[in-house]
């Protein structure tokens, strides 16, 4: 072998070798949401130069956004000693992008004010992450805490005594967190719910192994008893989440116990539509290192049953109007077909079962109070043994299979008594109380209740403000509202008028607010998105909303629809009365 080969094998040879010690043989477990520390490849800069305490403070608030490498970027503005001892583990806590750092009030010597300050962050809550299950927990309520900052011998401030945790602003929080949707099932494993979950971006390779993670770790809290998951409650993840040699993300479980055929499928389905938003490869399902089921290798979202038809309505429900005391097709004004339509009940409000086959109308009698009744759309309608004063405009359970009618209607009687009204075996209806106690502590009269079309979630106007709970059916037969979070508090106030499910996961809200007449809030509570009012005579005192269905709204001219927020809003194919209450099925 000649010199000139003997260097080049040589420098092979180091090249293996630097290479080799750059690949690490075992690694820690990371929290879930949190991105692999590269403390070393963080670019971490000095703050500004000659930053006063008050800028210093909004800039490191800033930079905590960027939680890489330990939040290396929000470390530069802290002196050694509080680098060590601010908290960064626990998932960071929202504030709303305006706020405010200013002096606070001095507790030490004159002497020491030249070099030592306490600045107030000032702020509004928006909401936290959960720290079991990445989930957004709305929060409410003023943010004020002192940080300390010192002055180094080189005349730089910095901060002595950060604040306890890390807090972002919405804006920050946006750019560094990724919403991700995760699907587990209603109770009787007929439809998927949505689960909204925030992980870190960066690195974007590592999401599809996070949201199995999480996916693994089952509901979150604040839906845990309303929703179940396939998987069980002992599943594990096997192998890392990765592209296999053809392409496909494979996704390696253990732990599942037994499955029969049709828990595989269910276990499938959860999996690969909760992959589906964050990959566009197909999804190979693995259990104890074998492909799950042997009629398929790979699968799309195409491929998987989510049970979505069964929390649509049917095409050719249009909709329907209560007006003048009857009910009106939506489509173009006619009466239906039955007492309900020629005004027999004096209806006050009223909602369609799913499959179109059901009415349950509040009538007002001639004597005081109203009534609840429930039956075939075209039929008479049987009069529920439910006394009060008042009832909310009701709202339909989903069947639970395809062409069959649901047997069970929501409604809140006097404001307070929230009610399921169920079939009996002998084709009668009886009412049973909801337990509501959740809801108690929030104050003021419940005016609007909706049940979510797949049955897991209530969404309600309580006191005026909106309220977001979980349905939890118990095995004696009983239900019950769990952990009601009151969403988009500071922007709607205690102002909302109704409230309908436009999908599975968000909402549309009126509210006699000018600026936030009309709004699209999704079902955690962190995103919302005004509708113009450009035609509108607000408030708007009524709204219906359904998957794939334009948005009616109701104001004292009529009826208007939209099916986009950048809509101008057009007048229905038909005058309404004033106070009319449009609803689409469910």
């Amino acid at each position: 072998m000649s010199g000139r080969s003997r260097v080049l094998v040589l420098l092979v040879a180091m090249v293996c070798l630097t290479g080799c010690a750059a690949i690490p043989t075992q690694s820690q477990p990371k929290p879930i949401g949190a991105p692999t520390a590269r403390q070393s490849a963080v670019s971490a800069p000095e703050p500004n130069n000659d930053s006063d305490p008050l800028m210093l403070v909004r800039d490191f608030v800033n930079a905590s956004a960027n939680p890489d490498g330990d939040y290396a970027v929000a470390k530069a503005y802290l002196t050694d000693d509080a680098k060590k001892k601010w908290d960064t583990k626990a998932p960071p806590t929202v504030i709303e992008r305006d706020f405010g750092t200013v002096p606070g009030t001095p507790t030490d010597s004159s002497s020491d004010q030249d070099k030592k300050r306490t600045v107030m962050l000032q702020g509004r809550n928006v909401g936290r992450l959960h720290p079991n299950d990445n989930a957004f927990v709305p929060m409410i309520g003023d943010l004020v805490t002192p940080i300390r900052v010192e002055k180094r011998d080189d005349g730089q401030w910095r901060i002595s005594e950060p604040p306890n945790g890390v807090y972002v602003t919405a804006t920050g929080f946006n750019t560094y967190y990724q919403r991700v949707t995760l699907y587990f099932y209603t109770p009787d494993f007929t439809v998927l719910v949505p689960d909204a979950r925030y992980v870190v971006s960066p690195p974007t390779t590592s999401i599809p192994r996070r949201v199995t993670d999480l996916l693994v770790g089952g509901p979150s809290e604040g839906m845990r008893g309303a929703v179940v998951s396939a998987l069980g409650k002992t599943a594990e993840r096997r192998n890392a989440v990765q592209e296999a040699d053809d392409g496909a993300l494979e996704v390696d479980l253990a732990k599942l116990g037994d499955l029969t055929p049709q828990t595989r499928k269910q276990i499938v389905a959860q999996v690969v539509k909760s992959l589906a938003g964050v990959t566009s490869s197909r999804i190979r399902v693995k259990v104890d290192g074998v492909v799950i089921a042997t009629e398929q290798t790979d699968w799309r979202p195409s491929d998987v049953q989510t049970g979505e038809a069964l929390v649509t309505p049917n095409a050719d429900q249009r909709g329907l109007v209560v007006s003048g005391g009857q009910l009106r097709s939506l489509a173009d004004g006619t009466q239906i077909r039955g007492p309900a339509g020629t005004g027999e009940y004096n209806a006050v409000s009223a909602a369609q079962s799913l499959d179109g086959s059901e009415l349950a109308v509040v009538s007002k009698p001639e004597q005081r109070g109203v009534r609840l009744r429930v039956g075939q759309v075209d039929q008479s309608l049987r009069e529920v043994d439910l006394s009060a004063g008042s009832l909310t405009r009701p709202t339909w359970l989903l069947s639970g299979a395809p062409d069959k009618p649901s047997d069970e209607v929501w409604t809140v009687a006097d404001g307070t008594n929230v009610v399921r009204v169920s079939k009996t075996g002998a084709g009668t209806w009886t009412a049973n109380s909801v337990n509501a106690t959740a809801l108690a502590p929030l104050g003021g009269q419940i005016t609007e209740l909706r049940l979510s079309r797949d049955g897991t979630r209530v969404a309600a106007v309580v006191g005026g403000k909106l309220v977001v709970a979980a349905v939890v059916r118990n095995q004696d037969s009983s239900v019950a509202l769990r952990i009601p979070m009151t969403l988009q508090l500071a922007s709607l106030n205690s102002s909302v008028l109704s409230v309908d499910w436009l999908s599975q996961e968000v909402l549309v809200v009126t509210s006699s607010l000018p600026g936030q007449a009309i709004s699209k809030v999704y079902v955690d509570g962190f995103k919302v998105e005004r509708y113009g009012t450009s035609n509108l005579s607000l408030p708007v005192s009524g709204v219906a909303a359904a998957p794939s269905r334009p948005v009616v709204v109701a104001d004292r001219n009529g009826l208007w629809t939209a099916s986009d927020i950048a809509e101008v809003w057009r007048g229905a194919q038909f005058k309404a009365e004033p106070g009319a209450v449009v609803f689409y099925p469910g």
